[in-house]
């Protein structure tokens, strides 16, 4: 282990050299490349051919962390803007009316739920596989469907766009259901 380890981590050091380098990058690739190579290979002739290279792999990997986390710094966080105190921006600033907002709960409510049932019954009418498996992962795709529905038309400054991908999207999920029936 402690040879392997040996030729791990200079290996891995040269790696990193040649990568910090503008130029001159060639030998120490070169140098890094050979000697990892030696280092999984020479095990395997040791300690057998499936258990060598495994364990050479595995000290490798933790050899390449351990020179990774020595060059680790710790950088002061950058200020934030006075705009964004949250981790996600804000939905634009909209004007308040009441058929904007009615039309942006019913698409986050209802219509996004029928947009995202005609995507799990198109699903579980098109897809190859037996009858249960399409019919389960056809009603597991409509929750994730109807909360990204939702997420969307909360989120978007153009509500009309919302309005005309949904019903497009039941309009479409359902007419291909029906062109297929369940079979």
């Amino acid at each position: 282990m402690v040879v392997i380890l040996g030729g791990a981590v200079p290996g891995t050091w040269m790696l990193r050299r040649a990568w910090s380098l503008k130029a001159g990058k060639a030998p120490w690739r070169w140098a890094g490349l050979t000697l990892l190579s030696f280092s999984i290979l020479w095990p395997a002739w040791l300690l057998g051919e499936a258990r060598g290279p495994f364990i050479a792999v595995t000290l490798l990997s933790v050899a390449a962390f351990g020179v990774i986390a020595s060059g680790y710094t710790l950088r002061p966080a950058k200020a934030s803007r006075a705009a964004r105190e949250g981790l996600a921006p804000e939905p634009a600033e909209r004007a308040p009316s009441v058929w904007r907002t009615t039309l942006r709960w019913s698409l986050a409510g209802p219509i996004g739920m029928v947009a995202a049932v005609a995507l799990g019954v198109s699903y579980a009418v098109w897809a190859p596989g037996e009858p249960q498996t399409r019919l389960l992962i056809g009603g597991l795709i409509v929750p994730v469907a109807w909360g990204g529905a939702m997420a969307w038309t909360l989120a978007d400054s153009r509500i009309l766009r919302a309005t005309a991908v949904l019903v497009g999207t039941a309009i479409a999920g359902f007419g291909a259901a029906m062109l297929r029936g369940f079979a």
